[in-house]
């Protein structure tokens, strides 16, 4: 897997966006901004080659005026999104159980048990869990699953990742090699549209990561995956009446994706 997060330097390297991989987090993360942004732009003077994009960028603020959102800037307490306007939330700490995640008071449960994204967790006992949270977006598509990347830097200072599917839709399984089955599609072409028949309107959980070396440095995010909607291209297809070439994607699944929460011994 590319590398996401440079752990030594608390920077963001490139990634991709697939299911079993990490994100790309770094050009365009200009947090509270909305528009198109395109991954070609250079990153830390180096070229990117993905493609466009369409995202929001989103602040966790104690109350909307600057000085807040300045406030929340600085703390890194941010997520993004490839265009939904779904809410996420993401904490960290030592002391989450299962049950906090079914409280309507999350955020206050997040803030006196743990840290928020964009922090820092200081070390403690036993094993990190952290809890998240997510909703849809209101006139957006049902959630398909969340997911917790996790990286970190062995024994041999190589830097590792891994994706763990920590809540999910629809009653699903995984299977004997702990893959979860997709959620399925109800995108008709056309017209283009879809029905939210499959997936959740939110998904919450509290996970603990399982193979956790306290002398090791790592960091987490959430990330947060709609179930399949038409991408722009069906839009445009339908509308000019013209056939896309083969290797043009129609559907997308569309996601969102958080600052992630430092660990260092």
């Amino acid at each position: 897997m590319q590398q996401i997060f440079n752990i030594p330097k608390r920077e963001r390297e490139t990634g991709i966006q697939h299911h079993c991989k990490a994100d790309y987090l770094g050009a365009g993360f200009k947090v509270f901004e909305r528009g198109r942004s395109c991954h070609g732009q250079k990153l830390r003077n180096r070229p990117t080659p993905l493609k466009k994009y369409s995202s929001d960028k989103t602040v966790w603020a104690t109350e909307n005026s600057r000085k807040a959102i300045w406030d929340g800037m600085h703390r890194r307490e941010t997520y993004a999104t490839t265009g939904p306007r779904m809410r996420v939330r993401l904490f960290g700490g030592w002391d989450f159980d299962e049950s906090d995640a079914h409280r309507r008071n999350l955020a206050q449960i997040g803030y006196s048990k743990g840290v928020p994204m964009g922090s820092d967790l200081r070390p403690g006992n036993g094993s990190p869990s952290f809890l998240v949270y997510a909703l849809r977006d209101p006139m957006g598509a049902n959630l398909d699953r969340i997911q917790i990347i996790k990286g970190w830097l062995d024994a041999n200072g190589e830097q590792q990742e891994i994706v763990h599917d920590v809540a999910w839709s629809d009653d699903r399984e995984p299977n004997g090699e702990g893959k979860l089955p997709k959620v399925g599609n109800t995108v008709d072409l056309s017209v283009p549209s879809w029905t939210n028949t499959i997936g959740s309107p939110e998904l919450g959980t509290v996970w603990q990561d399982p193979d956790f070396d306290p002398k090791l440095s790592a960091f987490y995010y959430a990330r947060v995956i709609e179930i399949p909607t038409p991408r722009w291209t069906a839009y445009d297809a339908v509308r000019f009446n013209i056939k896309m070439p083969e290797d043009v994607p129609l559907v997308t699944q569309e996601r969102a994706y958080t600052s992630p929460i430092w660990y260092t011994p």
